[in-house]
């Protein structure tokens, strides 16, 4: 019997196609999560902030993966109307639609132990 987890990386394998983020690669998954968790606290998050994270690269790569998230649609980056230099990060439904689906694989995860 294996552990849960590769239960769910084998899931998440399966289903790849139907992976809303199988075009994302790690340091995109790691960002999107965080603002994903940032927006479930009801925090606002700047690209400022998010370029700022070291420990998920230098401040080039994360500008990059930033824009990427953004040209993929999974986040949403609004300039503040007082202030054309700073930009807020939302995530959209694409975003949501990762997270549920990665909801689902952990579900079916489970139902296989």
């Amino acid at each position: 019997m294996s552990n849960l987890y590769i239960r769910f990386l084998n899931t998440i394998d399966a289903l790849g196609r139907a992976n809303p983020g199988h075009s994302l690669d790690a340091t995109e998954i790691q960002l999107l999560e965080y603002i994903l968790l940032a927006e479930d606290k009801d925090q606002t998050l700047l690209v400022g902030d998010l370029i700022r994270l070291s420990q998920f690269g230098s401040q080039a790569t994360l500008h990059g993966r930033i824009k990427n998230l953004a040209v993929l649609g999974y986040i949403k980056l609004i300039t503040d109307k007082e202030d054309g230099r700073k930009k807020s990060v939302v995530p959209t439904k694409l975003a949501h639609k990762y997270v549920q689906f990665l909801s689902q694989c952990i579900e079916r995860s489970l139902k296989k132990s």
